[in-house]
């Protein structure tokens, strides 16, 4: 690669970087002043709804939302805290943990998605 490839290949990863920022940004402060949750909260509950049965195991749940083990965990903690999930034990495999969306989190989850897409039209088009 040489080295015009090369600043072009950087300059396309900072204006990646730039987009998702703004992106993370907007959302972020749009779903916390109008539904009072961040865009971990969204992405959990989305991936919660969209789920055979309203539930997964908080394993995948952490896969989806790009967080640590540990970040995942405090996450979930809060959001069933907030009533929006519950925790239950896997009768398939009684070592694992279920992640199962509540009616209050399915209500949160359907009032957040007008927003989410709003902001996701509007940011994206400015970005891209």
């Amino acid at each position: 690669m040489d080295a015009g490839d090369e600043r072009q290949l950087v300059k396309e990863w900072h204006d990646l970087l730039v987009q998702h920022a703004v992106v993370y940004q907007s959302l972020e402060r749009e779903l916390q002043a109008r539904h009072g949750i961040g865009v971990s909260e969204f992405e959990a509950l989305e991936a919660l709804a969209r789920s055979e049965n309203t539930q997964c195991r908080a394993q995948d749940l952490t896969d989806v939302v790009h967080l640590s083990q540990s970040a995942a965990s405090r996450l979930i903690a809060r959001m069933e805290r907030d009533g929006f999930l519950e925790r239950a034990i896997c009768e398939a495999d009684r070592r694992g943990i279920l992640v199962v969306l509540t009616d209050e989190g399915r209500e949160r989850h359907m009032e957040a998605q007008p927003t989410r897409r709003s902001v996701l039209a509007r940011t994206l088009r400015e970005t891209g």
